[in-house]
């Protein structure tokens, strides 16, 4: 039998292949798939809601990670290259949502504010440890409730930064998110964000096993843009590494991203 992510990426893939010749056909099964996909997601509210993760599952989850690292060598390569091209700017703030073990939470120094946002308040004293005494002063910490990022001044920050997190939102999570991440970027500002893009078996098994959340690149694209972005770059540095690049509109930034091969030794 078929999961419910597995009829979602099939209406995604048969919506792509419509052809003249084939129209009835599709038509016939898409209205057929599109019904059952209603009749599941209306019964299933209050197991998507079980899904939400709660503080208590990413505090075990971290201690899980300490043991065993989720991102290879490489790829946190690839990861800390991309963030460096980001970091030509000394006069805004960047943030990052859900820093956990605080993997990459070294990586911001270059910006004149560090600010983390997590829903376990003992990230703080996690990361700071990471810091020496004289840059403490710049790190800035704040607590979220899963979905916002309201407690972030506005237009105050031109990079915001997601590894490991938005994986485990429902797609209305992360657009509740993508809405508040806009309040908080000035105009020209980049949100750097990973997430789960079912496309992959991968992923998508992640995703079937309740791991990670459902989400694929065609829907985190339309909902990049639903939300005012242009979208940069969407591509995956290794399986389960699939990741946007996206900005809000304007020229405030004085940081301009290029796209470009990552070379490494």
């Amino acid at each position: 039998m078929l999961s419910i992510e597995e009829i979602k990426l099939l209406i995604e893939k048969l919506e792509k292949v419509k052809k003249e010749d084939l129209q009835e056909l599709i038509d016939s099964n898409l209205k057929l798939l599109k019904d059952i996909e209603l009749a599941v997601d209306a019964n299933n509210k209050q197991v998507i809601n079980r899904l939400d993760k709660t503080p208590e599952w990413f505090k075990q989850d971290l201690a899980l990670k300490l043991q065993s690292p989720f991102v290879d060598p490489v790829t946190k390569k690839q990861v800390q290259s991309k963030i460096f091209q980001f970091s030509r700017s000394d006069i805004y703030n960047s943030l990052e949502i859900g820093p956990g073990n605080g993997m990459f939470s070294k990586d911001f120094r270059a910006w004149r504010l560090n600010y983390y946002l997590d829903v376990l308040a003992n990230r703080e004293k996690v990361i700071r440890r990471m810091f020496p005494p004289q840059h403490q002063k710049y790190l800035k910490f704040y607590i979220t409730r899963n979905t916002e990022c309201s407690n972030i001044p506005q237009g105050s920050c031109n990079f915001v930064f997601s590894w490991d997190t938005f994986v485990y939102f429902t797609q209305q999570h992360v657009q509740q998110y993508l809405h508040d991440i806009k309040r908080v970027l000035i105009p020209g500002g980049y949100a750097f964000i990973q997430y789960a893009d079912c496309h992959y078996d991968q992923e998508l098994d992640l995703a079937k096993r309740g791991y990670w959340n459902y989400n694929t690149k065609t829907a985190m694209a339309q909902m990049i843009i639903d939300e005012g972005y242009n979208v940069i770059e969407m591509n995956q540095f290794s399986p389960g590494a699939s990741y946007a690049i996206f900005q809000k509109p304007g020229k405030q930034n004085p940081v301009l991203y290029k796209m470009s091969e990552i070379k490494l030794d």
